[in-house]
């Protein structure tokens, strides 16, 4: 079993900078994709970043230019950092992880979420 452990969330004004991270742990051969999805209330999930394990990133429209996704394979931990937040920002962040865990064993695993709330 593998598990991703987000860190990082909380409140934040507009304008603001903060720093998501993901550590992923458990019974875990390589990481192939890493990335961070959002679901603000009321609204489906939906992608902001995610890195290759050569990390090769893709973002979202609504974040490109504000946030970074990066990664460290040593740990395991992929990382998001946002600035210049907007209220639009606001959501549950989550992160997932694209994992071998052996020769025939990949699956794609979930964290729990942390909250991100931008406002004034």
């Amino acid at each position: 079993q593998v598990q991703l452990v987000e860190s990082g969330g909380g409140l934040v004004q507009p304008g603001g900078s903060l720093r998501l991270s993901c550590a992923a742990s458990g019974r875990i051969f390589s990481i192939n994709a890493m990335g961070w999805y959002r679901q603000a209330p009321g609204k489906q999930r939906e992608l902001v970043a995610t890195i290759t394990s050569g990390s090769m990133t893709n973002y979202a429209d609504a974040v490109k230019g504000r946030f970074t996704i990066s990664r460290d394979n040593a740990k395991n931990t992929v990382y998001l950092f946002m600035n210049s937040l907007k209220p639009e920002d606001t959501a549950v962040y989550y992160c997932n992880a694209d994992v071998n865990s052996g020769l025939a064993e990949r699956r794609i695993y979930w964290g729990q979420g942390t909250q991100v709330t931008v406002s004034s």
